[in-house]
C-alpha cells in the first residue's frame, strides 16, 4: 500500500485547526489503497496549538508532531 505524508506547519492556529482536521479527515478516510500519515509542525505557538494536535494525537494514531520550542518559520518547519 503507498503512503501520503501530509505535513502542516502551524503558529498560533487553535481557530482554523478543528475545521482544518474535520476536512483532512474527510478527504483521507474517503480515499482507498492509500496509507495516510499527517505531521503537524508546532512552530513556536503561544496558543493553544500544540495542545489541540496533542489530542488529535490522541485519538488517531495516523498524526504525528514536531514542537519547536520558538516560532523559526514556515520554511524550516517544511525542512524539520
Amino acid at each position: 500500500m503507498k503512503k501520503i505524508s501530509i505535513i502542516i506547519p502551524a503558529y498560533n492556529e487553535e481557530e482554523s485547526l478543528p475545521y482544518l482536521y474535520e476536512r483532512l479527515e474527510k478527504v483521507i478516510s474517503s480515499i482507498e489503497n492509500y496509507e495516510f500519515e499527517i505531521l503537524f509542525v508546532n512552530d513556536g505557538s503561544k496558543d493553544n496549538t500544540i495542545k489541540l494536535i496533542k489530542e488529535y494525537r490522541e485519538k488517531d494514531k495516523r498524526i504525528s508532531y514536531v514542537d519547536f520550542s520558538r516560532n523559526f518559520g514556515k520554511e524550516l518547519a517544511m525542512i524539520a
